[in-house]
């Protein structure tokens, strides 16, 4: 028999002493994610000739990025610069609901991201056509509904969710849905059920769709004569497969893996899937992107002549 409490504290196990020095790194690793994603919305907002679908899906991309990593960010820089291991479980709880909105969100943009790169390559004539800004926005609009939809099923289940302590510790850096499974006393089989069902739902099936989706697009790719005009059709979608395959890689790992299995590559795949596509998204849309390149390169000359004159 089990004695159940009320949760009043989260114990984040993962910072302990000696977190001085990666303070300044989780400090550099979010002000290069404000910078970079800040950059992109910028540039996409004052460049009239990125007012287009693909950069009206990547400019939410950058926002998504923004707010997801300040879900986590600021509070583990809190933790490591006090010292203080704990966190309410309502704060806790406010904060998986906030994670795993963005991430679903995330998921079902991407998505998006890759049937605007189909309509683009495999029916350009039809592309102004089909992708109007009206369906842009509502399929903008979608993924962020389903996300803050999706997360509440994953909010509410772990909410309900039984402990044996007042005060519980979990090995991790911050509250997510599968290390407040795996320690919960009462029987978490529905939760555990759900998380699979919602994950390959949200998770697997959007990232089978893009591979479907990519599939066609290297074979129209594949039928183009010139080499040129192929190397230009595949480098409009390489920064969106190397996001995908980032993104999906380590969240997938993540939720639908074997859970326990390997704590430490658990722990580790948390910490890529929340800081390192929010970092790299900006990073690889600029340097292999030429219209954002030229379009950061100009607002940067403007802003050196203007300052300097």
């Amino acid at each position: 028999h089990q004695n159940y409490t009320v949760l009043e504290n989260i114990v984040l196990l993962k910072f302990s002493d000696g977190w001085f020095f990666v303070t300044f790194f989780f400090f550099f690793i979010y002000c290069s994610i404000l910078i970079g994603n800040f950059c992109i919305l910028t540039i996409i907002r004052i460049e009239t000739h990125l007012h287009t679908p693909m950069y009206f899906f990547l400019s939410n991309l950058s926002l998504l990025d923004i707010l997801y990593s300040s879900t986590t960010l600021p509070v583990m820089l809190f933790n490591c610069l006090s010292g203080n291991k704990k966190i309410s479980f309502r704060k806790c709880i406010f904060q998986l609901y906030l994670f795993v909105s963005l991430g679903g969100a995330e998921c079902i943009l991407l998505a998006i991201m890759a049937y605007d790169r189909f309509v683009a390559i495999c029916n350009p004539l039809r592309y102004p056509v089909v992708m109007s800004s009206r369906l842009c926005a509502s399929l903008s609009a979608t993924s962020w509904l389903s996300g803050f939809f999706n997360s509440i099923l994953h909010t509410v289940m772990t909410a309900k969710l039984t402990f044996c302590r007042s005060e519980q510790n979990i090995n991790h850096f911050y509250c997510d849905v599968p290390p407040l499974v795996q320690v919960a006393c009462n029987p978490t089989k529905v939760s555990k059920i759900l998380l699979y069902v919602v994950s390959i739902f949200l998770g697997f099936t959007p990232f089978l769709y893009i591979v479907i989706t990519y599939i066609h697009i290297i074979s129209t790719i594949m039928k183009i004569k010139s080499s040129e005009g192929r190397w230009k059709a595949f480098s409009t979608c390489s920064s969106h497969l190397i996001v995908v395959t980032i993104f999906y890689g380590t969240a997938n790992f993540n939720y639908v893996g074997p859970s326990g299995y390997n704590l430490e590559m658990e722990n580790l795949a948390s910490l890529l899937y929340s800081i390192l596509t929010p970092l790299v998204n900006p990073v690889i849309y600029c340097f292999r992107n030429k219209e954002v390149k030229m379009a950061l390169k100009k607002h940067f000359r403007y802003t050196y002549v203007k300052t300097y004159r």
